[in-house]
């Protein structure tokens, strides 16, 4: 265990190698503070497959309970039905998770009551620092409240009635679904989820196995969809729907196995969402498609431009009161949530479009997917500020050249725009680029990538 959190701690929930980073008696200490700064009476804790997810989320549990707190696990779950169950309960919320990490990470997802979540400037840096004052003094001071309680429920039927509620299903026409859960959490929520609806479900890598056996639960790395592809293909399916380790995003694929772009789903289910909202706001983060603002407007939205990171959408959607909000990376976040991210609620939507007409997937997207990107595309460097200045002196001169500096350097032209941001754990420059043809996202992709590697 190490007393140093400086690299522990992240932008939204405390992450690390087991047992080399942090172990139980940390994941204790953490439950204390996290009861200590949130003033929590009563928490709500669930965990994923991981090995060693019972084992901390546990002492977690009796580190809150020992400050007095009534404590319900939940056990089993999804990220998004901790965050149900925290909406629901209205209590502050615990996931022990390390969601498409590698298997021998974990980490904690932690919440205020509502979904609300607990970031740098909201409360993780006084947990940090509580946590940081008791491993140099030996131990949390004695507490003098009576010890609280630890109980059971079970939520899993009840998180799947609340997703159905918020999606008309009933007159879809019948589907077959390939589901490739990833030996993740999908394959404890989607059973119970999809079940009674007209669906054909293929199941792929259901059995719950922290280790991973099959491929990595990151469904945004290309590697780790082509099982799902080929099995699509195989199946003659209508959908393939891949989830990542925590079950919170999902991924899809269209009949032909061809990948769908995260923004033509955020547009998608925008205009679903403002559908059947009679309009509202609509936020974006700056890497996702032009698609995404065009639609949105079209169907008389207001789109609002936020910077990448969930904390950033929560707290747009949370000042803006909106009704949805979508990032590339495909999380997916409803106010009828709680403004929290759920890939299941996404994919029922895509379930509900598809099946409300009689065209392919590959059809139904493509009236949201109208530009070629990129993809992001990583670069090691030594000096991230100098490579992001080299880049904004390179295009400085280039007549109707925009320049915004909301989320590393995004420079804008009629036909083309392109993103670097820097990494803030890694030596990493983080480009995205889209074009309105492939050729020149090509062009700019590779200028860009010279200056940042050059």
């Amino acid at each position: 265990m190490t007393a140093d959190l400086s690299q522990l701690v992240k932008a939204y929930d405390v992450r690390g190698v087991v047992p080399d980073q942090w172990d139980e008696s940390l994941a204790e200490l953490f439950g204390a503070a996290f009861v200590r700064v949130t003033g929590a009476e009563a928490i709500v804790i669930g965990h994923d497959m991981r090995p060693s997810s019972p084992g901390l989320s546990r002492a977690f549990a009796r580190g809150a309970a020992a400050r007095g707190v009534r404590v319900t696990e939940i056990g089993l779950c999804s990220t998004d039905q901790l965050y149900y169950a925290s909406g629901e309960f209205d209590l502050p919320g615990a996931m022990f998770t390390a969601s498409h990490n590698p298997a021998q990470y974990n980490g904690i997802k932690m919440c205020r009551a509502g979904a609300t979540p607990v970031g740098q400037d909201t409360g993780l840096s006084e947990i940090r620092e509580l946590v940081e004052s008791w491993l140099d003094s030996g131990a949390p001071e004695a507490s003098d409240t009576t010890p609280g309680t630890i109980t059971q429920r079970d939520t899993l039927e009840d998180y799947a009635a609340y997703l159905r509620g918020l999606v008309d299903l009933t007159s879809i026409r019948p589907l077959k679904v390939v589901v490739d859960a990833g030996n993740g959490m999908g394959g404890h929520t989607v059973p119970t989820v999809f079940a009674g609806l007209p669906l054909d479900l293929v199941p792929m890598y259901f059995e719950l196995d922290g280790t991973f056996p099959n491929h990595e639960a990151n469904p945004l790395d290309p590697a780790n969809i082509v099982d799902l592809q080929k099995r699509v293909r195989e199946e003659g399916a209508d959908i393939g729907i891949a989830f990542d380790g925590d079950a919170d995003r999902c991924f899809v694929v269209d009949e032909h196995g061809e990948p769908v772009s995260p923004s033509a789903i955020t547009a998608l289910v925008a205009s679903r969402e403002l559908a059947k909202h009679g309009g509202g706001t609509v936020i974006h983060n700056l890497i996702t498609s032009w698609s995404v603002p065009e639609v949105v407007r079209e169907q008389g939205g207001d789109p609002v431009r936020t910077r990448v990171g969930h904390s950033f959408i929560k707290a747009e959607m949370a000042r803006t009161g909106a009704i949805f909000g979508g990032e590339h990376s495909a999380h997916y976040y409803f106010r009828d949530f709680w403004n929290a991210d759920t890939g299941m609620l996404a994919a029922l939507h895509v379930l509900a479009a598809l099946g409300g007409q009689d065209g392919p997937l590959s059809q139904l997207v493509a009236e949201y997917d109208r530009y070629v990107g990129s993809g992001e595309i990583n670069s090691t460097v030594d000096d991230q500020a100098a490579r992001l200045a080299a880049i904004k002196a390179a295009y400085g001169d280039r007549e109707g050249v925009e320049f915004d500096e909301l989320d590393g350097l995004t420079v804008t032209a009629d036909d083309w725009w392109f993103n670097v941001r820097p990494s803030n754990t890694e030596p990493l420059l983080r480009l995205n680029a889209e074009a309105r043809d492939e050729a020149t996202m090509a062009k700019v992709r590779d200028e860009v990538l010279e200056i940042i590697r050059g």
